[in-house]
């Protein structure tokens, strides 16, 4: 066997594995058909990162926080434009399934099994990226993130700001 049939193998090994891993879904993961996934759990794994110095540190208050925020993601999604909402959703699909996740982020490891470090280069490499689909994937997490958790007034004071008083 020469190298180059060793290689092309491998690498069809692996496109077949990554192709199967990814069409075979369990039907308990299943959501029900009536049902909106709303990527709580993948927001929850990102938030941490994106808010990275935002949240408080009391734990108690932080997983408040994080609560309120991925509440208020949820509310915002639901206002946006039917073709933003599509590309969001695409792109928190392929977010959630290792094939997606292999043509985004070059490994098949799920976003849940990765440390802050490593979720932090992720997000660094989308935002320096030549790819412009990269960095507006990148924009628009961030900014859905970071709209949401500021669109809450509890949050305000981190910075410095108080909610204008209307004369009457």
């Amino acid at each position: 066997m020469n190298r180059r049939t060793f290689l092309l193998g491998a690498f069809a090994g692996t496109a077949a594995i990554a192709l199967g891993v990814n069409l075979y879904s369990p039907e308990f993961s299943l959501p029900d058909e009536g049902e909106d996934k709303d990527y709580r759990l993948l927001f929850g794994v990102l938030l941490p990162v994106m808010l990275d110095g935002a949240l408080p540190d009391v734990a108690s208050h932080k997983q408040a926080a994080q609560n309120r925020t991925l509440d208020a993601i949820k509310h915002s999604i639901d206002v946006l434009p039917d073709e933003q909402q599509a590309e969001l959703f695409e792109l928190l699909d392929m977010l959630e399934n290792r094939l997606g996740l292999l043509l985004l982020t070059s490994s098949m490891t799920p976003l849940l099994m990765r440390s802050p470090g490593e979720l932090t280069q992720m997000l660094e490499t989308w935002r320096h990226s030549y790819f412009s689909l990269l960095q507006t994937a990148y924009l628009g997490l961030r900014e859905l993130v970071m709209a949401s958790y500021y669109a809450c007034p509890e949050h305000w004071s981190r910075l410095h700001y108080a909610k204008p008083e209307l004369f009457k």
